[in-house]
C-alpha cells in the first residue's frame, strides 16, 4: 500500500499542481517574469561584476530551464535542483561580500522549491542546509575579525536575515500541505462519485434485466400452458401409431416424434420454471455445504467430466439465512458452463470470500471467455452461444440471485476465461 505524505517523512509531494505539465510551451509567462526579475536584481546591483552577472544568468537559465526537464520533476531530480540552487546562491553570496552580502536573499530559491516539493522535514533540513550556506561566511576564513566587527546592531540584523528563511519555508509548506489535503479530498470525492455511478449503472442493468424477465416470464408461461395440450395429444397419437404398426420406417419415425415431443416439454418446463414466481424459504445454512453439493451433482451427473475442479472456501463466513437449494441450483450451473468452456485437463476453481456484508462465491475458468459485446445479454432469457442451448441457464441463476437481494456478475476477456461472482448478503434484514 503506498505510503502517505506524512510531515515526519522527507519525500516527493503528490499534489498535482507541483508536477510538470506533460507539454510545456517554449515561451511562458513565467519565464518572462523570471527574466524581468532577475533582469532587475541585476540592474540593481551596486558592482555588477563579471562573475556576478554570469552566476545571475546561470540561475535565470536554471529556473526557466527546470519545468522543462522531465528529470526536475522526480525525488532525485528535485535533490538535484535544490542542491544546485544552494551551491549558485552560496557562490553568489561569497562573490558579492559573505555575510554582508545583499544576496542572502537567493537562498529564498531552494527554500521555497523544498517547501513546495518535501514534505516539512524535508523543508527543514533544506532550510538548514541554506541557513548554513550563508552563516558560514562568519568564518575567519571569509570574515577577517581584525578589520570586520560585528556589532549588537549587526547580531540582530543577521538573526532576521536568517530567521527569514524558516518563516517564508513554514508558510509556504503549510499553504502546500493544505493543497496536497484539498487535493486529496476532492480525489476521494471523485472515487466515490466513480464508485456511486457504476453503482447506478449496475443498479439500472439489474433493473432493466428483471423488467425484461418479467415480461418474457409472462408470456413463456402462457406460451407453454397453450403448447402442452397439443403436444401431449401429438405424443398419444405417436405412441398408438408406433403399437399399430410393424417394426420399420413407420415406427423408427413414431419413436422420433415422440422422443422429439418429450423433448420440447422439457424445454417447456425449463420455461415454466423460469416463468413462475421463485418462493425462497431462506435458513441459515453453510455457503460451502451448497457449493459442495453442487460440485457433486456436476460430477455424477457427468462422470467424464474434462476439467478439474479446485475449491478455494474462506473459513471466515458463518452460516447465514439462503434457500440452499436454490444457491446449489445456480453454483450447478455456473460450474456447468465453465466446464463447458474450458479446455480439457484445465482447472475451474470455486471459492468464496467475505466483504462488506456479503457473502460472495465465484466461479473461475480458463476458457474461452466472452466477447464484450455479448456480456450485457448474457443474463437476458433466450441468449446463449451454444449451439444446443436455450439461453435460460444464467437467466434463471440472475432471478434467484435477484430474489435473495444479492448480485450477479462477471468478468470476462476473450481467450483469457471468465469469473463469474454471486454476492448474498448475509444479514436478515437484507433478504426479508
Amino acid at each position: 500500500m503506498p505510503q502517505t505524505p506524512t510531515s515526519q517523512t522527507l519525500q516527493m509531494d503528490n499534489n498535482p499542481a507541483t508536477q510538470p505539465s506533460p507539454w510545456t510551451p517554449w515561451f511562458r509567462l513565467q519565464d518572462l517574469v523570471w527574466l524581468l526579475l532577475i533582469g532587475g536584481v541585476a540592474w540593481a546591483s551596486l558592482e555588477r561584476g563579471v562573475y556576478e552577472m554570469g552566476l545571475l544568468t546561470v540561475l535565470a537559465v536554471f529556473q526557466i530551464a527546470e519545468p522543462r526537464v522531465a528529470f526536475f520533476a522526480t525525488r532525485n531530480g528535485n535533490y538535484v535542483a535544490i542542491a544546485a540552487k544552494i551551491l549558485t546562491g552560496f557562490l553568489l553570496i561569497g562573490w558579492t561580500g559573505g555575510i554582508r552580502s545583499s544576496y542572502y536573499l537567493v537562498m529564498l530559491l531552494p527554500v521555497v522549491s523544498a517547501a513546495t516539493a518535501l514534505g516539512l522535514l524535508g523543508t527543514m533540513i533544506v532550510t538548514t542546509l541554506a541557513c548554513g550556506s550563508y552563516l558560514i561566511f562568519l568564518h575567519p576564513y571569509y570574515l577577517d575579525p581584525l578589520v570586520y566587527e560585528i556589532t549588537s546592531e549587526g547580531a540582530r540584523e543577521l538573526g532576521m536575515r536568517v530567521i527569514f528563511l524558516p518563516v517564508v519555508a513554514f508558510l509556504i509548506n503549510q499553504v502546500n500541505e493544505s493543497q496536497r489535503l484539498a487535493s486529496q479530498r476532492h480525489q476521494t470525492v471523485a472515487a466515490q462519485l466513480t464508485v456511486a455511478n457504476r453503482n447506478l449503472q449496475e443498479a439500472e442493468a439489474a433493473m432493466r434485466r428483471s423488467e425484461r424477465l418479467a415480461a418474457l416470464g409472462q408470456m413463456s408461461a402462457g406460451l407453454a400452458h397453450e403448447l402442452r395440450n397439443p403436444l401431449g395429444t401429438v405424443k398419444a397419437s405417436a405412441e398408438m401409431l408406433a403399437r399399430s404398426v410393424p417394426d420399420g420406417i413407420p415406427a423408427e419415425l413414431a419413436g422420433f416424434i415422440t422422443s422429439e415431443v418429450d423433448r420440447v416439454n422439457s424445454l417447456i418446463t425449463r420455461f415454466l420454471d423460469f416463468a413462475r414466481p421463485l418462493k425462497i424459504t431462506p435458513e441459515p445454512n453453510e455457503l460451502t455445504e451448497a457449493l459442495d453439493h453442487a460440485v457433486a451433482e456436476l460430477e455424477r451427473h457427468t462422470p467424464r467430466l474434462p476439467v478439474k475442479i479446485y475449491k478455494n472456501y474462506s473459513p471466515d463466513i458463518t452460516p447465514f439465512p439462503f434457500d440452499a437449494e436454490l444457491i446449489q441450483r445456480v453454483a450447478y450451473n455456473l460450474l456447468l458452463n465453465a466446464a463447458q468452456a474450458s479446455p480439457p485437463d484445465s482447472v475451474v476453481t470455486i471459492k468464496t470470500r467475505g466483504i462488506d456484508g456479503y457473502a460472495e462465491f465465484a466461479v473461475i475458468d480458463r476458457g474461452s471467455g466472452i466477447e464484450a459485446a455479448q456480456r450485457e445479454n448474457i443474463f437476458n432469457p433466450f441468449f446463449t452461444t451454444k449451439k444446443q442451448g436455450v439461453g435460460l441457464g444464467l437467466a434463471i441463476c440472475a432471478k434467484i440471485v435477484d430474489e435473495h437481494h444479492g448480485k450477479i456478475a462477471v468478468e470476462s476477456e476473450a481467450g483469457v476465461g471468465s469469473v463469474f461472482r454471486v454476492l448474498l448478503p448475509t444479514r436478515v434484514n437484507e433478504t426479508a
